[in-house]
């Protein structure tokens, strides 16, 4: 089968020609239709810091897809051949604590699809049955190669109360900030204000329905929340930005009781003044992954009830395009780029 691969510690991805694998006893065997890249997956790709220290080559990549089941183990029976399917990109462990007390998201012995085995970005991929899930068929298949990032969304934004509040959301034409922004419309937050230093990635937030996008380094907080008739600080904060002076703009502005979401992975140098989240009472919750399978459940029943978030895929590709696909990725002017492997 086709395969991208991370054949070498360096800069760069390769299409090969690999075995086929072989799904185990609770294991199944997927026909990749569509995926789509991850900014994880650009970490590999660019060969950073993270991915030094993370990924052993060789490795097939991705772990956002939607396929058909084309091959059961022995010891599965709740699925069969032909079902469209795509599948959590965390196994959990099953055995330790958090996993046993309904956390698996985290979990002790997490192993990554893509990161730590072999992923989506290839013709097939052999998934564990606990991993996989049937989506409604009223969702296109493009819209469910990206329900993983969606799912970031969600636990991100609907960690708190959204109804009648204020939400500012840091990082916002990043895809998951700009899916973010339209779930917490979708659910009846009253504003949304979002900052983003992409011109192209704030036009992506407005078309997501921010209804204020703003540069930091150049726009007027103040003002901008004076035009939604905002009359303190913002009650809901979502970090999606992985910048430290992103996380300071958030904190100064939050109000008095405020809560917190944190998704971007900040350098471990960030500092904050810890002084204004002691007394503003301020909750922050760090958010990994999807919250399993419950997040999954809240993404489809909404995606079957009206929610849209079709502009946040801004490219489709043949997969044998992947090259330019990464380019694009690198130079930021994209939202979910999607590969076509059909």
């Amino acid at each position: 089968m086709k395969a991208i691969v991370k054949s070498s510690p360096e800069k760069g991805l390769w299409m090969e020609d690999i075995p086929v694998p072989v799904p185990g006893v609770n294991e199944v065997l997927l026909k990749i239709k569509k995926s789509a890249i991850c900014g994880t997956d650009l970490h590999i790709y660019k060969w950073d810091e993270w991915a030094q220290q993370t990924i052993k080559t060789p490795l097939v990549i991705g772990h956002e897809y939607v396929g058909e089941i084309v091959e059961l183990g022995s010891e599965v029976t709740q699925y069969n051949i032909g079902d469209r399917v795509t599948a959590e990109g965390h196994i959990a462990c099953g055995h330790c604590r958090n996993c046993r007390r309904g956390r698996q998201h985290i979990c002790d012995h997490t192993v990554g699809i893509g990161v730590n085995r072999d992923g989506g970005f290839a013709e097939y991929v052999a998934v564990p049955v606990s991993n996989v899930m049937k989506i409604d068929k009223r969702i296109p298949d493009e819209i469910v190669s990206i329900m993983d990032p969606l799912g970031n969304a969600c636990h991100t934004a609907l960690s708190f109360p959204l109804i009648g509040e204020d939400v500012m959301i840091t990082g916002i034409g990043g895809p998951i900030g700009a899916m973010a922004t339209t779930i917490c419309k979708f659910v009846g937050a009253r504003n949304v204000l979002g900052t983003d230093l992409s011109e192209y990635r704030r036009e992506l937030a407005r078309k997501m329905g921010a209804d204020e996008v703003i540069d930091p380094r150049t726009d007027s907080f103040v003002e901008a929340m004076q035009r939604m008739e905002m009359v303190a600080g913002f009650d809901i904060g979502l970090e999606c930005s992985g910048s430290p002076q992103a996380f300071n703009d958030l904190i100064n502005h939050m109000y008095n009781g405020g809560k917190v979401s944190l998704l971007g992975i900040l350098p471990s140098t960030t500092t904050i003044n810890w002084n204004k989240v002691i007394f503003k009472g301020l909750t922050l919750k760090g958010i990994y992954g999807r919250e399993m399978f419950e997040t999954w459940y809240q993404m489809e029943m909404m995606l079957t009830r009206g929610l849209d978030i079709s502009p946040v895929i801004t490219h489709r590709m043949k997969a044998d395009d992947f090259q330019k696909a990464f380019e694009i990725m690198e130079e930021g002017n994209c939202g979910k780029i999607i590969l076509d492997w059909e």
